[in-house]
């Protein structure tokens, strides 16, 4: 799925929803490995981003993501609408991503049709 087929926003500008499929996820759950934790120490001991945790982060997002368009696709989707993401600590040094949607089918606007 294109990521311009994926949007926050409960609309796709420029389409019109023809079908909504439901309620898309992806999820995973990720841990800081004990030199990732050592690393990141020492990042945050010079201040300023920490780019073991940013990277972290944002490969989980970016796998959450690619889960939720596999299923949406697997359930018929061209699109999918009101796209977010959420977080929860499951316990200390373990955190599942989630990113979730709504799986629509639309099709162009046609205009002066």
């Amino acid at each position: 799925m294109q990521d311009s087929m994926v949007t926050t926003a409960l609309t796709l500008p420029g389409y019109r929803i023809v079908r909504s499929l439901g309620v898309v996820r992806g999820i995973t759950v990720r841990s800081r490995s004990i030199v990732g934790n050592i690393f990141g120490g020492l990042q945050s001991l010079l201040g300023g981003n920490i780019t073991i945790y940013t990277n972290l982060c944002e490969q989980a997002r970016s796998e959450t993501y690619s889960l939720m368009c596999k299923h949406a696709q697997q359930r018929g989707a061209n699109a999918i609408i009101a796209m977010h993401y959420d977080a929860t600590e499951v316990m200390a040094g373990l955190t599942e991503v989630l990113c979730y949607g709504t799986a629509v089918v639309v099709e162009p606007v046609q205009h002066g049709a």
